[in-house]
């Protein structure tokens, strides 16, 4: 969301978390604080109130962290439309759920005793706003989370990380600076078939829709975060894309080396005679 590649492990280390008792708000604002980033906590005791005040930091464009399940877990809310609200389940399979608000209420309110002793419904959020000027913005829209939840982009929501760490690399955010860039998807379009082909050919083993399939999740994650190319940068970037593309491949079906001599196969010399018992 806020374009910050964190290391899930280091973050854990971090935030002490325990495989048995989790973690709480405390040692995860200590988490946040280490990638520059506060967490303040918000408390409301009206669902209603509790909405407003989250739909408003979601507008403005900061995730918010919430404990669910009476205490048990945490999920993280990164956007709402049409009174839907996309949120990130570590426990979901898939990881992105869509819940719209009775579902969201139902598992975020916990019950606990007010100032007079009386139990009370709580809701308590932490938005998660960095301290820098942001220049990466997801936009995860109700429409492409319900995409993530397909089981054809599973691989896609897992690897979701890795797909924006490489992009980083190659594009930048979308700046008024920038004269007539190109979007990742019209750089994909216009060189989609020399990039499969020199791909394919190089590899050897690797098929066409394979490739395909990879700069189409490219172009989703590129899309999401609004990723351009700038015009001088262009054939740098196509550049970049290809030696990607080749690595993965690679990766995804190992290939024989290359430049190295086979060796000889050994020949059994003619007339040679066998030695006695």
């Amino acid at each position: 969301m806020l374009g910050i590649i964190a290391d899930p492990a280091r973050l854990a280390r971090i935030a002490k978390t325990h495989w048995w008792s989790g973690t709480d708000e405390v040692r995860l604002a200590r988490a946040a604080r280490a990638h520059d980033c506060d967490m303040p906590l918000i408390r409301r005791f009206d669902p209603d109130e509790a909405r407003k005040v989250m739909v408003k930091h979601l507008r403005d464009g900061y995730p918010v962290l919430t404990c669910v399940d009476g205490w048990e877990h945490w999920i993280t809310i990164v956007n709402h439309s049409k009174g839907k609200f996309v949120c990130l389940d570590s426990r979901g399979e898939p990881v992105v759920l869509v819940l719209d608000w009775k579902q969201l209420e139902e598992r975020w309110a916990c019950e606990d005793e007010d100032e007079d002793g009386e139990l009370v419904d709580i809701y308590d959020m932490f938005p998660v706003k960095p301290r820098f000027r942001r220049e990466v913005h997801a936009h995860f829209t109700v429409a492409r989370a319900r995409a993530l939840r397909r089981p054809e982009n599973r691989d896609l929501a897992l690897c979701w990380d890795r797909y924006v760490a490489d992009l980083l690399e190659i594009c930048r955010p979308r700046s008024p600076l920038h004269v007539e860039p190109l979007t990742v998807g019209e750089l994909i379009r216009r060189n989609r078939d020399i990039l499969i082909g020199r791909v394919c050919y190089w590899h050897g083993g690797i098929e066409r829709d394979q490739v395909q399939r990879v700069l189409r999740n490219l172009r989703f994650v590129a899309d999401t975060y609004g990723m351009v190319v700038p015009a001088a940068s262009t054939r740098r970037a196509l550049a970049e894309l290809a030696i990607l593309l080749t690595l993965w491949a690679a990766g995804h079906s190992p290939v024989d080396p290359l430049y190295v001599p086979e060796p000889k196969p050994r020949r059994r010399r003619n007339g040679a005679k066998k030695k006695k018992k």
